[in-house]
């Protein structure tokens, strides 16, 4: 996982330094090109004011030679002027970029936390947007929710990875013991006999408990008719094994018949005697100082048997080992969990509507708590970086459509000196 991390991030920062030299090129190609012209105006500038005396229709290529001349080292001048000073000169208002890089800073701080961060903006933007909807159908593709799995499946086996003894020891101290000193056990066990009672769940455990108390009963007959024998010693054996015979047949035809009839009184008094425990775990003083005491035993012996130790081991080997396997049952179960969780988003609107709601109420929020935080982010950031380097990376963004402003400005100087040019031969006419 950490070889394909390292090989990613080189293959971005490979694919971002050829962009890189890609504009860089591009800005020299373009500053060589404004730079050429400038060089053709001064030379055809020069030609005419060399043969202008013998061809007089040569003032009109000079006057578009002079105002382009002009117009192009204007340009030239402002365009540098932003990032640097140009010629190496300190001339007044000159590399506005880098000598004011704290003011930019914090300007652009400013302007993102009044432009883009206020709560209003954001929610009306998200609100637009139906996040729950395409979270949803994003959960449901396999590629995504096995992506979203593996990833959170190897950060667990990195987590547990990274927990020793001492972790393990100062969660279950801190953590854990606490809640397990404060919890009722008595008023629990009642509640989960309350539940599995109201709810008949508890109805197969007692037919999978007639069953085995019928199996144990058949399997056991001699060793109940030697017990019965040695009770009643003035009995022939044969009776004894009479009795014992049919009183297992009878008890066993009872069970099946308890097994078999959900509406058997032994069923009702048996739910009856369900309802009284449960109501005396809750209740009883007696029973929850038992709960009590047996929790304290139970922290007891987990202390001093070292079983934290054992069960963090036992917890990251299985973990672990199941992790690496190709059929990952933990794997398995949160590919299956993300994309149960995304068909139900996607078939239930009122679901959707709950997570749309809770995620705008989250970005105003966020917003109102930490917008400011994160416009100073911006400012110090932008404060923190070299301002050389800033005004190399702006050059490079815009540096191309500056140096057509350059080239523009040399043909519209250049025309705008053919037209006062010929405004001056009509005056003077």
């Amino acid at each position: 996982m950490s070889f394909s991390a390292r090989g990613s991030d080189g293959e971005r920062a490979a694919i971002a330094n050829a962009h890189e030299d890609r504009k860089a090129s591009g800005l020299t190609r373009m500053r060589r090109t404004a730079t050429c012209l400038l060089v053709c105006m001064i030379a055809l500038l020069l030609v005419c004011v060399a043969w202008q005396a013998d061809h007089a229709w040569l003032a009109w290529p000079r006057a578009f030679a002079e105002a382009g001349t002009v117009g192009a080292i204007a340009d030239w001048y402002a365009v540098v002027a932003l990032f640097r000073r140009p010629l190496g000169l300190r001339i007044p208002h000159t590399a506005i970029i880098p000598q004011n890089q704290q003011r930019i800073a914090e300007s652009l701080g400013k302007f993102v936390e009044e432009n883009f961060l206020t709560p209003e903006l954001i929610v009306e933007r998200l609100s637009s947007h139906d996040a729950a909807q395409a979270l949803a159908r994003w959960l449901e593709q396999p590629a995504n929710n096995r992506g979203v799995a593996d990833i959170v499946a190897d950060a667990v086996a990195g987590l547990l990875d990274g927990i020793d003894e001492a972790d393990a020891q100062w969660f279950f101290d801190r953590l854990v013991i606490p809640q397990l000193r404060t919890l009722d056990v008595s008023r629990v066990a009642g509640d989960v006999i309350k539940v599995l009672t109201e709810s008949e769940r508890h109805q197969p455990w007692l037919v999978r408990g007639l069953e085995v108390l019928e199996r144990w009963l058949t399997a056991n007959v001699g060793m109940i008719k030697a017990k019965f024998s040695e009770a009643s010693r003035y009995t022939p054996a044969q009776l004894d094994t009479y009795i014992v015979s049919k009183f297992i047949e009878g008890i066993v035809a009872l069970l099946r018949e308890v097994a078999a009839n959900p509406d058997h009184e032994l069923r009702h008094q048996f739910d009856e005697a369900l309802e009284d425990l449960s109501v005396q775990l809750q209740t009883s003083a007696v029973h929850r100082r038992f709960g009590k005491s047996l929790m304290r035993d139970c922290i007891r012996y987990f202390r001093h048997a070292d079983h934290h130790r054992v069960l963090l081991e036992r917890l990251r080997m299985r973990v672990i080992a199941d992790l690496s396997s190709e059929q990952s049952a933990v794997r398995d179960a949160m590919t299956s969990m993300l994309a149960s969780l995304g068909k139900r988003i996607s078939r239930e609107p009122a679901v959707q509507h709950k997570l749309n709601a809770w995620w705008l109420a989250l970005a105003r929020e966020l917003v109102v708590r930490y917008g400011r935080q994160l416009s100073v982010l911006i400012t110090e950031v932008v404060k923190g970086w070299n301002a050389d380097e800033v005004s190399r990376k702006i050059e490079a963004e815009i540096g191309r459509d500056l140096q057509y402003v350059r080239i523009n400005g040399t043909f519209v100087g250049g025309m705008v000196g053919v037209l006062i040019h010929a405004a001056t031969l009509v005056v003077m006419r």
